[in-house]
């Protein structure tokens, strides 16, 4: 075949992609037809994070595109089918009832109204409001009372929240139920409560839920122990044959372990919004414009003597760093305005002059050229708290301009916890697969949610910034805390490491959890010797 004729070949074979609205509308036509996320996800055979990202502008490609075309399409038809329904029985109502004949319920009457002989509308609400009868989110309301058409959805499932507006840092709280006028048609009791008496069967035992009481739950699925047994189990016992297996699946599975945490989450996981240029990648291999402030310090000068240095490895740095301030939405820009709390993403600072480099690393880490630089969310709140009246270490930096969307410190906390109860349980049983496999799926998390082809469910090149800065940060706090107690910091690198000179025992606890460290090494420095090489 000459060059001209695999060109033509290729031409040949290049078939059309299927088209797709744009991502406002399939969102809206997946609401039209009340599907959740979840429902869509499962007929398409991916997670329910993917479909919001295709919901927020990424788009499938391959096969899965032509599926989700096909399911778009049929949703697009099956809402004019309704339309047109609504629209014959609204022309054939009016024409009955002018001629004076009894007429029946019209097709705006919701389905349930035929059961209560009521005529009451149903309303699509734009935004979620809590059910009447449940009192999770609905995004239907008849007689002006929100509530779960769907029993099966009652209770159970929680629809997908709204964004927090841009002005506010985490969205307003959910509107209580408008109280019944005189005459309004009050929805039935539910059965569980008309059940709740003492001594009574069907009893729901519930528990706070902020403001309001939501149903207890009995716990989520153990996916974790779940994927290690059935590891096992398909390796025939052969730890290092599922270790390796666990590891190889730790992304796809710390995914599904997100969508399983993020179930009646306040807020929808925005996987795959807008990024500014300054979290983009200059170069194919290039990195974007954000300081992550990676401690890389050693002090310069000891006291005379020869020292005993301990090198501390700080326990799981990455897991306990989720815990930090997240955008939830799409960032939005500011310039000069000054650093607003409730919210959280990247900022372009002229960082204060560090004048303890002596003792203590620099907040921003090594940095040698001066002027203002991008820091993330954590960097930026470590400054102010080193620059206020508590600590008093530098002055405040200089924001001049921001990319920001109202945050919250526990979006990935129920995420955090599970897999820390995971690797806790590990560790008292001597469970090495589990404990490889965990560390797997949060160290791999981090590093894949940014611009990855590892990871295409979720795209936050913010978070995974955010995230190792906290990590950093937190390791900043540990050394300050030995500088504090007595100790003597003598070097801090990456998110983990901390040598100290003193007895570290009396203010760090020794062991294998999460908040606590462990040894790593113990050399000597001094007169004739010298710091041992990165």
């Amino acid at each position: 075949m000459t060059e001209f004729e695999a060109i033509d070949a290729l031409l040949a074979s290049a078939g059309q992609e299927a088209p797709l609205p744009p991502a406002g509308e399939r969102r809206a036509l997946r609401e039209g037809l009340n599907l959740s996320r979840t429902q869509v996800a499962r007929a398409l055979g991916v997670s329910p994070s993917t479909v919001g990202g295709w919901e927020s502008g990424r788009d499938p490609s391959g096969a899965i595109r032509e599926r989700y075309s096909y399911f778009l399409d049929g949703a697009r038809d099956k809402l004019r089918e309704r339309e047109a329904e609504r629209n014959a029985g609204a022309d054939t109502g009016g024409a009955v009832a002018g001629a004076g004949s009894e007429a029946g319920p019209g097709p705006d009457d919701a389905a349930g109204d035929s059961r209560d002989g009521g005529a009451d509308e149903v309303e699509v609400l734009g935004a979620p409001r809590p059910c009447v009868l449940c009192g999770a989110p609905a995004r239907q309301q008849v007689a002006g009372f929100p509530q779960h058409l769907d029993p099966a959805d009652c209770g159970t499932a929680e629809p997908p929240a709204p964004e927090p507006p841009a002005s506010g840092p985490e969205g307003p709280d959910l509107e209580e139920p408008e109280r019944a006028g005189p005459g309004s048609a009050v929805p039935a009791e539910p059965q569980a409560v008309r059940d709740s008496g003492s001594g009574r069967r069907g009893q729901v035992r519930v528990v706070p839920a902020g403001r309001r009481m939501r149903a207890a739950s009995a716990g989520g699925p153990d996916l974790i122990g779940r994927a290690v047994a059935a590891a096992l189990a398909r390796h025939e016992g052969d730890v290092e044959a599922a270790t390796a297996a666990l590891v190889k699946r730790a992304i796809p599975d710390a995914m599904a372990l997100l969508d399983e945490s993020r179930k009646g989450g306040r807020y929808d996981v925005v996987a795959h919004p807008w990024i500014p240029d300054v979290l983009r990648k200059q170069s194919a291999r290039g990195a974007d414009q954000i300081w992550e402030a990676r401690p890389k310090w050693a002090r310069a000068e000891l006291p005379p003597g020869v020292h005993e240095v301990t090198a501390l490895d700080v326990n799981g740095a990455y897991l306990s760093a989720l815990k930090t301030h997240l955008p939830i939405g799409q960032l939005e820009h500011s310039a000069g305005l000054p650093h607003d709390r409730r919210r959280a993403g990247v900022h372009l600072i002229t960082p204060p002059v560090w004048e303890h480099a002596g003792v203590l690393p620099n907040p921003i880490g090594n940095r040698d050229e001066p002027g203002p630089l991008w820091v993330t969310e954590p960097t930026l709140r470590l400054l102010l708290r080193l620059s206020g009246p508590r600590y008093g270490l530098c002055e405040a930096p200089e924001i001049h301009e921001s990319f920001t969307s109202g945050a919250t410190e526990n979006l990935l906390e129920k995420f955090r916890v599970a897999l820390k109860e995971a690797r806790d349980r590990a560790i008292a049983e001597d469970d090495e697969v589990t404990l490889e496999y965990v560390k797997a799926m949060y160290s791999k998390f981090v590093s894949t949610m940014g611009e990855s082809n590892y990871n295409r469910e979720l795209y936050r090149p913010d978070w995974m910034h955010i995230v190792r800065s906290q990590a950093f940060a937190n390791l900043w706090m540990k050394a300050f805390k030995a500088y504090e107690e007595g100790l003597t910091p003598v070097r801090a690198m990456g998110t983990d490491e901390l040598h100290v000179i003193g007895d570290w025992r009396r203010v760090f606890p020794e062991g294998r959890g999460v908040a606590e460290v462990k040894v790593k090494d113990v050399y000597h420095v001094g007169e004739d010797t010298e710091l041992p090489d990165e």
